[in-house]
């Protein structure tokens, strides 16, 4: 899960549902209201499970606590750092599926039991829970991440994943990255499906959420073309290229209107 903003037309209508980003470079606004995105991605092949829309001043947690109603047992969710909290982490457990989050680095996790392969059970609080009475038990998994050209990184993950034999904290570590195909889906439907700096036309609320939800079900319909594709020939996803797909696809709408199902 990861979340995203959308620079929608400057009216006043769309600036008072959505509201207008702080300048970094001044006390100034942004040029255009934004409308932020919480999104429920599946890394293998890049369809939005679910998404959740509202304006620039609703943050990302509020909107993420939506998504858990379209996860379930077998699912591994991963998430950034800004994300762990205990309230989220209970909303995402509770519907079965189990987490494997990044753990910002001021978080202090003590060793509550080591385990065999370097990971240790450890417990986060809530940040009402002042007396600490009622803890989460999570594991940590701590590694190093070298070969990026930069002095290596820490990092720490945290999980509902306990069994140490079952559940290596290498392979954990190792899947973690796939968390970073979220951006890549959001360059797909921002860069090359909506346009790069491109801004949605429509000066209404009611029109700009319609457009990202085409933008969606655009993007969904091409991935799940993808995705039948590469089973069909015995293929990863990530082997069939997602900007060859939508030129297909306008070719086939421009060249034969209606082969491309809406």
């Amino acid at each position: 899960m990861d979340a995203t903003c959308w620079d929608v037309a400057d009216s006043p209508a769309n600036e008072a549902a959505f509201g207008r980003p702080g300048n970094s470079r001044g006390h100034d606004k942004s040029c255009f209201p934004q409308v932020r995105m919480a999104c429920l991605i599946e890394v293998g092949t890049h369809l939005v499970l679910d998404a959740e829309l509202a304006g620039c001043r609703t943050g990302e947690v509020t909107l993420v606590n939506r998504l858990p109603r379209s996860c379930g047992p077998g699912q591994l969710i991963l998430a950034d750092r800004e994300f762990l909290g205990v309230p989220l982490w209970r909303a995402f457990t509770s519907s079965g599926a189990d987490l494997l989050w990044r753990v910002p680095a001021n978080r202090v996790l003590p060793v509550d039991r080591m385990l065999r392969d370097g990971s240790w059970l450890s417990r986060i609080h809530a940040a009402g829970d002042r007396t600490h009475t009622d803890p989460v038990t999570v594991r940590v998994v701590a590694y190093q991440l070298h070969g990026t050209g930069r002095a290596a990184e820490d990092y720490r993950l945290v999980t509902t994943l306990s069994d140490a034999r079952r559940y290596p904290a290498h392979q954990l570590a190792a899947l973690y990255q796939e968390r970073w195909e979220a951006e890549a889906v959001f360059a797909e439907l921002k860069t090359h499906q909506r346009g790069g700096r491109t801004v949605l036309s429509s000066k209404t609320p009611d029109g700009v959420v319609q457009q990202i939800w085409a933008h969606l079900l655009v993007h969904h319909a091409l991935r799940e073309l993808m995705a039948r594709t590469a089973a069909t020939r015995g293929l990863d996803a990530d082997r069939i290229s997602f900007t060859e797909t939508l030129r297909s696809a306008r070719r086939s709408v421009t060249v034969t209107p209606g082969s491309f199902s809406p």
